[in-house]
């Protein structure tokens, strides 16, 4: 008679929050499909972020619970607990130094995730990657209004010749026929943009909010600017955050989000819109030698699935 294991979560194979892994898209069946992206190739200064991935992953294995979930002392219950599935769909095939082939490829693969019926969670990689997951939303065949989590507005046109790198996410995805309006939350500090970059994603339409709004006015001022959409894309760069609490970032900058303001704007974005993908980017392990950084990656992505989850499933 085989013994019933403790299965800590030192033990067994490093997927995201233990769950299981389902490597062909073909035979997803999920409500939830975890895509790692370890790309960072357009990145202009910290690099490292193609590491991401792994790091997450093992953090996340500290809070996986598999069909049992886990107690929230705060919200007072169990999350992420069954009827809720997780698989981990292992990582996009990117190539360092093509960043076409592996634009493709990131985008392909969300795709087959989002015909499989699953909401895709995309570990980064720098946040160049959005590009490609912005592209693939477009299965969803609805207007989507983007928001970001970040110090930074990426709305750069070029660097030179480069059109598509970390600091041009937003502008290259406001130039795609299915996204909708967008709200850009934390921007703040030096080098978060031109003023000229800022003009143009004002003419566009953004709502741009600064964390010292954010902190001044508070979360309900900035839920107040969220418009009304079909569906959401969460978009959260890590440098978001304050720098103390993810030194781990490849462009960390001070005064930025905390924790608790975090989770409560993300846990009603979540309950009152649809939110049909969300993105993590930017954790670069290397400068992260605590592995907070990347705790706290984990635990957001995690949040935002229990709280996505849990809408999906509440007639069940």
């Amino acid at each position: 008679m085989r013994p019933e294991l403790i299965s800590q979560p030192i033990t067994g194979i490093c997927s995201f929050g233990r769950y299981p892994i389902c490597l062909d898209l073909d035979e997803l069946k999920t409500d939830f499909g975890v895509l790692g992206v370890p790309f960072d190739m357009d990145v202009g200064f910290l690099s490292g972020s193609r590491m991401g991935p792994r790091r997450i992953r093992e953090a996340s294995t500290q809070y996986g619970r598999g069909e049992v979930g886990y107690y929230d002392y705060e919200a007072d219950e169990q999350m992420l607990a069954a009827p809720i599935t997780i698989s981990d769909c292992g990582d996009a095939d990117v190539l360092q130094g093509d960043r076409d082939y592996s634009f493709k490829c990131i985008e392909r693969a969300v795709r087959r995730i989002i015909r499989a019926g699953a909401i895709p969670i995309v570990m980064g990689g720098d946040h160049s990657i959005s590009i490609p997951v912005g592209r693939a939303l477009e299965e969803y065949g609805k207007k989507i209004c983007v928001i970001q989590f970040d110090a930074h507005l990426d709305w750069t046109s070029n660097v030179g010749p480069l059109v598509q790198g970390n600091g041009s996410p937003m502008r290259r995805m406001s130039e795609m026929d299915h996204i909708g309006d967008m709200v850009q939350i934390g921007l703040r500090g030096m080098g978060s943009g031109k003023k000229s970059d800022y003009d143009d994603a004002r003419a566009y339409g953004s709502r741009l909010i600064s964390a010292r709004e954010l902190h001044d006015k508070g979360v309900q001022y900035v839920l107040d600017q969220i418009p009304d959409a079909e569906a959401y894309y969460i978009t959260f760069d890590i440098d978001g955050y304050d720098m103390p609490l993810a030194p781990g970032a490849a462009s960390p900058l001070p005064g930025g989000i905390t924790y608790d303001e975090s989770m409560d704007m993300l846990k009603a974005i979540c309950e009152t819109g649809k939110v049909v993908a969300m993105d993590l980017v930017e954790v670069a392990p290397a400068y992260d030698p605590t592995g907070c950084t990347a705790r706290l990656a984990a635990l957001t992505m995690l949040q935002v699935i229990a709280h996505v989850g849990k809408k999906l499933h509440e007639k069940d």
